[in-house]
């Protein structure tokens, strides 16, 4: 088995009286596809929230690679090679499509804005941006305010950002909220992509069960913040407490398959 890319471990955070992570220890590896479900409320963001740094914890560690991250902040942490989609669109609103994605490519490469230069200088920058937005089905609105855009689009131009800063780790929280049925797909497509790299690890926070099935290799359960399942997906989706906790199927009713 490969060593973890990303650990946590007794993870806990509290806020005021409340813990809203409870202790979590759980390592995640190359080539796997981890789903982190659980009801509204069991911490799942917030655990994502402490992983890629937009919270700090009240105890624990958090190691990539092996190397003691729990105090990085979130910048340093992208460029560590953690990517974090959110279940918010995070854009340059005002900026083309083009134009976000080129200041990607430039953050990972460590360049800066440079007013004085000219625009025939980023030539290679805008044609690696090209190239993600090929990969996420963007060409056609390349120049298109990032606004301007359908929410269906824009979720997919954060796909193609997270694919500017070449990370090894990609995090994705509910990629689908508040998408048709008729956009969804692409993006399950794109996290699908992803995962025939087998160098790459994948975190998915995920509520709807034919996304959670299309895609996990492995599914943890939180509840009240603690993790309380951890495995294979068939296997962690049939267990009572998950079924009780999560689709709302009494104990005592513990038959039949998983809606």
């Amino acid at each position: 088995m490969s060593e973890p890319s990303l650990e946590t471990r007794n993870l806990t955070i509290r806020f005021g009286g409340h813990t809203a992570v409870d202790d979590v220890s759980c390592a995640f590896r190359p080539g796997e596809l981890t789903v982190i479900v659980g009801p509204n409320g069991a911490g799942k963001t917030t655990y994502f929230n402490l992983m890629s740094g937009q919270l700090r914890p009240s105890s624990g560690t958090i190691l990539k690679a092996g190397q003691d991250i729990t105090s990085f902040s979130p910048s340093a942490r992208a460029k560590a090679g953690m990517g974090r989609a959110f279940q918010l669109t995070n854009l340059f609103p005002k900026l083309s499509v083009v134009e976000n994605v080129r200041l990607a490519v430039q953050s990972r490469h460590g360049i800066g804005p440079r007013l004085l230069r000219k625009a025939s200088a980023f030539t290679g920058l805008t044609d690696a941006a090209m190239r993600h937005l090929d990969a996420t089905r963007l060409t056609s609105v390349a120049h298109l305010p990032a606004a301007a855009l359908p929410h269906g689009d824009q979720r997919k131009l954060e796909v193609a950002l997270l694919l500017a800063m070449e990370p090894d780790i990609f995090m994705f929280d509910e990629p689908t909220a508040g998408m048709s049925v008729d956009e969804a797909p692409v993006i399950l497509e794109l996290i699908e992509e992803i995962k025939q790299d087998r160098s790459k690890t994948i975190l998915l926070v995920e509520h709807k069960m034919d996304v959670v099935r299309a895609l996990a290799d492995r599914i943890i359960v939180l509840n009240n913040g603690a993790l309380v399942a951890d495995g294979d997906p068939e296997e962690v989706i049939a267990l009572p407490i998950v079924r009780e906790i999560y689709l709302g199927i009494p104990a005592d009713e513990n038959t039949g398959e998983a809606a």
